[in-house]
């Protein structure tokens, strides 16, 4: 990393190393790395970090630049952490801060984000408000034009929309809410997603195995949960820990049902690794 003695507004670079060192953050072993994945594109940075500094960090980095659009993806990833964390209400808020100015952002850009507020609205246990997102989500889609989307929003393509809806969903599909639309998404997202996306793959089956234990066919869904153990073996980031557990969790008020003990056995096993 460069000097921070030396920043300058045409080194991004080396204003992040000088915001480092000011702040304090510098001892605790920042990496910086391309906020987009593209290393050719020295204007966006994400700085991981514990907790959410990374993103308030890159979020500077956007308003900087004057990129509105890449606020509103990076106020979306803070709102999937709030989520994550169990603060659900501060994620409707950053995702709701994400969706202002939607007239600046691409109909892409606008599908992701609504997805994320079905999210924060399933969790708060809102299922009707958590269905007309997915459904606005929807509807911008079907205006996506990928010619006109940022770079960093290529990712998300129909598998990714039928993904993210149906975990949506999934929030209160668990209590008997829209339980055939979130299976249909997550079925859709499964064979959309191609094979270099086998976490992806396996995530979405971890969740329709869930959704099936709870409130469908439990054979299946053991059935399911096996596929989603063997779709993508280094299931082992912090996020699918958490997801493998929550799977064992369901598996293990159908314990009876034949292949569930023995799927309890490989969770257990690859959250050990």
């Amino acid at each position: 990393m460069s000097d921070p003695s030396t920043a300058t507004a045409a080194d991004p670079q080396a204003r992040i190393a000088a915001y480092l060192s000011s702040s304090g953050l510098a001892s605790r072993r920042p990496q910086v790395v391309a906020l987009t994945g593209d290393a050719s594109d020295r204007r966006y940075f994400r700085v991981v970090l514990d907790g959410g500094e990374s993103i308030v960090l890159a979020l500077h980095a956007a308003k900087e630049a004057g990129d509105r659009p890449l606020g509103s993806y990076i106020l979306s990833s803070m709102s999937r952490q709030m989520i994550h964390l169990g603060r659900p209400d501060d994620g409707l808020s950053l995702i709701e801060l994400a969706q202002v100015r939607q007239d600046r952002q691409t109909p892409t850009v606008r599908a992701m984000l609504s997805t994320v507020r079905a999210r924060a609205l399933a969790k708060l246990n809102r299922p009707q408000d958590c269905q007309a997102a997915v459904r606005t989500a929807e509807d911008h889609f079907t205006d996506s034009d990928p010619a006109n989307d940022p770079g960093w929003i290529t990712y998300f393509d129909e598998a990714d929309l039928y993904g993210d809806t149906g975990h949506a969903l999934l929030g209160v599909a668990l209590d008997g809410h829209y339980v055939t639309d979130t299976r249909d998404r997550l079925h859709r997202a499964i064979t959309g997603y191609p094979d270099n996306q086998a976490r992806s793959r396996a995530f979405a089956l971890g969740k329709l195995a869930i959704l099936e234990l709870a409130q469908g066919d439990p054979t299946s869904g053991v059935r399911y949960a096996g596929q989603a153990l063997a779709a993508d073996a280094t299931l082992h980031s912090a996020r699918a820990v958490a997801d493998l557990k929550a799977l064992d969790t369901a598996l293990s008020l159908r314990c009876t049902i034949p292949g569930a003990q023995d799927v309890r056995h490989q969770i257990q096993q690859t959250v050990r690794v």
